[in-house]
């Protein structure tokens, strides 16, 4: 089955749709030794170069599907470079030799927690899609006071710059009179949808720690700026939620790099 070049090179990790359409337009990929249009399709055993390195499509069976979780302490932001200079949640990462790690969603820099990274697009977006409806687990502290109507407010429904949002489940753990602790749920992942959501009620968030997000529980072992690979059972488990367990992937091809000596001649198909 044939595929959109810029759909697979993103699936494949190379970089986002964005990025691989402008590297097309700017004469940096080519297929089958000639230059890429917007457009093309790749099929099993097409070549390509991409910005100088060379790959071949092949059937995707036995695909090395890779997760991992990452527990992101607070000061890092979750992208590849900051202009200024701060530490991002990729520079403790794992080298991949092919492809690149892209993020299951995000947290902000002020906030910690789980963190989940793929070389897997397909799946990547699928977990992050709102139609998947998973769940996400925060844990959060508020300062102050946190009243039966605002906790009613918050669960019903709050109407916030980007539309109505709400939580699933919001449950009391403990605190004291100036800082109470609350285990909150919801399925999606607006940008600082959690603070966002407590701010109406004029309360202050000053820790936000995720705890969850599908199937998988961040492990109290597991600490600041660690990883720690997904098991088979895990990774089967967030293709379920995804929608991926029962239906071969969508592309049926995967990126492999090839060295320059191996390459063929080819006609474009």
């Amino acid at each position: 089955m044939a595929v959109r070049l810029q759909k697979f090179l993103a699936n494949a990790g190379l970089g986002s749709r964005r990025e691989i359409e402008g590297w097309i337009r700017d004469g940096e990929i080519r297929l089958n030794n000639q230059a890429a249009v917007l457009g093309d399709q790749v099929a099993a055993g097409d070549e390509l170069t991409v910005k100088g390195r060379y790959y071949k499509a092949v059937p995707q069976e036995g695909i090395n599907r890779k997760v991992i979780m990452y527990h992101k302490p607070e000061g890092e932001i979750t992208s590849r470079n900051d202009p200024e200079g701060r530490r991002t949640v990729f520079d403790r990462l794992p080298r991949l030799g092919t492809g690149r790690w892209i993020t299951v969603g995000r947290l902000d820099i002020n906030s910690l927690g789980l963190l989940l990274f793929t070389n897997d697009g397909e799946l990547a977006n699928a977990l992050m899609h709102p139609s998947s409806q998973i769940t996400r687990k925060y844990a959060v502290r508020v300062n102050g006071q946190v009243t039966e109507d605002a906790l009613t407010a918050m669960k019903e429904g709050v109407m916030l710059d980007d539309g109505e949002a709400r939580f699933d489940t919001i449950v009391h753990t403990g605190g004291d009179n100036s800082n109470q602790w609350y285990d909150v749920t919801l399925r999606e992942g607006r940008n600082r949808e959690v603070r966002r959501l407590f701010a109406s009620q004029d309360l202050l968030v000053s820790r936000l720690i995720r705890v969850q997000y599908g199937p998988v529980v961040l492990p109290k072992w597991l600490g600041r700026g660690r990883y720690e690979d997904l098991t088979p059972q895990q990774i089967q488990l967030l293709l379920k939620v995804a929608g991926m367990d029962k239906k071969a992937t969508q592309e049926h091809l995967r990126l492999v790099p090839v060295h320059p000596r191996h390459r063929r001649r080819s006609r474009r198909h």
